[in-house]
């Protein structure tokens, strides 16, 4: 799903060409690039970056090894070398000592400072990056720890994919197939209402009606936990005391209404009719009050 084929295409070209990815969180983002280098029988190596990420993680440091100081390749180096695809992943949460890969980016090589070496990118070589941001920061707070990248850093990645969440059919599938790999059994029922519930909470989250979302991967996960525990609410109660109470008890609740059989229309009709209960009610108030006055 999303941009799957495109980014397919880029990796078996062979061509060096960056690749930025950016979404929310658990949407496949970096499972995307993996499993088409599976496919594409590529390496890759992948590096999850943090705000302590340094040049040394990156493209190797000077260590000591039976008494002798060695230089020891880092992943980058390594995937030059082998022309793999090198995936960096939370890029946004990098600081400013990720301007060492500028020069990589480009596709020009590195100069190794440490040996004097110059290496050459192998044929098949190139770069993908993973973020939850597009490198500007995150405003609203959701994902803290994110920085702003160097605007001369982003550019040097061609394009930006922006991935969105699975279809409700992709995403059920995923589902239906994750509990078959698990238990060898299905339940086809229980898959469509977890996606059920869980498009209706991201729609009320881009309308702006709750600040939290399910994403792909926290169904996957209740799906696993339902194969251990065998129980249903048990698996989604489990999964959802990550939120705070207030959040945790509102989808649970929204989940037994969609356990109970009510569709994704049925219960954003019901909101938008509490909506407007809601308005006629806080209505009356005010003229209650100039009344009063």
């Amino acid at each position: 799903f999303g941009h799957f084929s495109d980014l397919k295409n880029i990796l078996n070209s062979g061509l060096f060409f960056p690749v930025f990815i950016t979404g929310l969180s658990g949407n496949g983002k970096t499972m995307m690039v993996e499993q088409i280098c599976a496919k594409l029988k590529r390496e890759c190596y992948r590096v999850n970056v943090t705000i302590e990420t340094d040049e040394d993680d990156l493209i190797g440091s000077n260590t000591l090894i039976d008494g002798n100081i060695v230089f020891r390749e880092g992943p980058v180096l390594k995937a030059m070398r082998k022309g793999a695809v090198l995936l960096i992943d939370e890029i946004d949460l990098a600081s400013n000592k990720i301007m060492c890969l500028q020069s990589i980016l480009e596709g020009s090589g590195y100069l190794n400072k440490k040996t004097g070496e110059f290496i050459s990118p192998a044929d098949g070589f190139t770069v993908v990056a993973t973020a939850n941001t597009k490198g500007k920061g995150s405003d609203d707070g959701r994902f803290i720890g994110t920085n702003v990248l160097n605007e001369a850093f982003l550019e040097r990645f061609p394009i930006t994919f922006e991935q969105s969440y699975p279809s409700v059919a992709i995403e059920q599938k995923i589902l239906v197939n994750t509990y078959k790999n698990s238990t060898g059994k299905s339940d086809d029922d229980f898959c469509k209402k977890l996606v059920t519930w869980a498009d209706v909470i991201r729609k009320t989250y881009f309308d702006g009606g709750v600040d939290e979302i399910i994403s792909t991967r926290r169904l996957v996960h209740i799906i696993q936990a339902y194969a251990i525990f065998g129980k249903k609410m048990k698996a989604v109660e489990v999964c959802t005391n990550r939120f705070d109470d207030d959040t945790k008890n509102s989808f649970i609740e929204l989940y037994t209404k969609v356990d109970a059989g009510a569709t994704a229309e049925q219960i954003s009709e019901e909101a938008r009719q509490a909506d407007i209960t809601s308005q006629m009610d806080d209505n009356d108030s005010e003229s209650d009050d100039e009344d009063a006055i």
